[in-house]
């Protein structure tokens, strides 16, 4: 479900995102990417393995 995955920037700029259980509680933080698009295949490869 991809509206489980938060896209955010950290406080220093960098792209990262949360993921968030159905009550809407944030259950992971990835690491900060050097790009939008790293963060989504960051974000695809949680989806796969998980």
């Amino acid at each position: 479900m991809d509206d489980r995955y938060e896209r955010k920037e950290s406080k220093s700029g960098q792209p990262m995102f949360n993921l968030k259980a159905s009550n809407g509680q944030v259950i992971g933080t990835s690491e900060t990417y050097s790009s939008a698009a790293s963060r989504d295949n960051g974000i695809e490869s949680v989806k796969k393995c998980a």
